[in-house]
């Protein structure tokens, strides 16, 4: 997940002695609906009455499967709400957490949650503009709420391949005209040229879905005067700034603790450190997550998340170790 904005992370502590040490805590799935031919929804809540943590919108949490699998996805319930709502979207080629949501998970079942973190988070703006492509519906749809209560002008384009397969299509016609659905296969592509305009624009995008479509927009905004305007988040990795460099190398990684673990090119550091006994909590594996994020308390960092801001990369003080690696020889972690 990725903005080009400031990312804001809220990490609200659960006021109960129910939650691990990890942060999880044991929440009950209260429903499942089906949202769309490939989209399911979850509800979930406290077993033991409390209520959740806060959260604002574009928020995410961690969820533990029965089935070992750790997944994140986005909040699209409504914040101050006894109970959270999840969307997920089938993926015939994910790694299973999907599958298994779909095919297996009941009614009255326990999961394993952390407290929301939000790299996507909703700033203040004269204007906003929210595109959502597919399942990039679910941060967008806390936003479209906050930013009807605040009278900020808004709109959104809501981009799918077939009405078919849209989620929560039913619930935002409660908007009217400020929603638009496009569905590729009755009006062939959206014209987000015209949508985005000129360069001195003063409205705030937001925008979630697929790569080939955030790629895409930020080629349609590279102009634009304020660049922190273009506010964006991804479910699948950038491959092409995750992939290995041609001058890729070996280098060392010291822990606070003072050992020290060689990282072969090849390796990532996440990888490294769990073949000596070190392990660090993570999730994707591909820089888009943030669970794996690490303090960093020396060395310089070769960012190949795609998460953090170019003002956090600058920072030097954090990354993704799934995926960036060093610049350098040495790279000491606050682990």
């Amino acid at each position: 997940m990725i903005s080009t904005s400031e990312k804001h992370i809220i990490e609200e502590p659960v006021a109960t002695s129910q939650t691990s040490e990890d942060g999880f805590f044991v929440v009950d799935v209260v429903d499942i609906r089906r949202e769309s031919e490939s989209v399911l929804s979850l509800g979930i809540a406290r077993p033991d009455g409390l209520a959740l943590p806060d959260w604002s919108p574009g928020s995410h949490i961690d969820v533990m499967l029965p089935n070992g699998l750790l997944r994140q996805y986005s909040l699209c319930s409504a914040p101050g709400e006894p109970r959270w709502r999840l969307g997920v979207l089938r993926e015939p080629a994910g790694r299973g957490g999907s599958a298994y949501i779909h095919d297996q998970l009941k009614p009255g079942e326990q999961l394993r949650v952390r407290s929301p973190r939000n790299n996507f988070a909703l700033g203040p703006a004269p204007e906003y503009v929210f595109i959502a492509g597919g399942i990039g519906i679910t941060p967008i749809l806390p936003m479209l709420r906050a930013a009807e209560a605040s009278g900020v002008p808004w709109r959104l384009v809501y981009l799918g391949r077939s009405r078919s397969s849209m989620a929560f299509t039913g619930e935002l016609a409660q908007y009217g005209e400020k929603v638009h659905v496009h569905a590729d296969d009755e009006s062939g592509l959206y014209p987000l040229g015209e949508l985005l305009g000129g360069p001195a624009a003063g409205f705030h995008a937001y925008v979630c879905g697929p790569g080939p479509l955030l790629d895409y927009i930020a080629t349609l905004t590279t102009g634009w005067q304020d660049p922190a305007r273009f506010h964006f988040e991804r479910f699948v990795a950038d491959a092409a700034a995750s992939a290995p460099a041609a001058g890729d190398h070996e280098f060392t990684v010291e822990t606070t603790e003072g050992l020290q673990v060689q990282v072969p090119v090849g390796t990532s550091i996440l990888t490294a450190l769990e073949e000596v006994g070190v392990q660090v909590l993570n999730s994707c594996r591909e820089g888009i997550c943030g669970t794996c994020e690490t303090p960093v308390v020396a060395g310089e960092i070769d960012h190949r998340d795609s998460l953090l801001s170019d003002q956090e990369r600058e920072a030097g003080d954090t990354m993704m170790i799934c995926v960036s690696r060093c610049k350098g020889g040495r790279l000491v972690l606050d682990i």
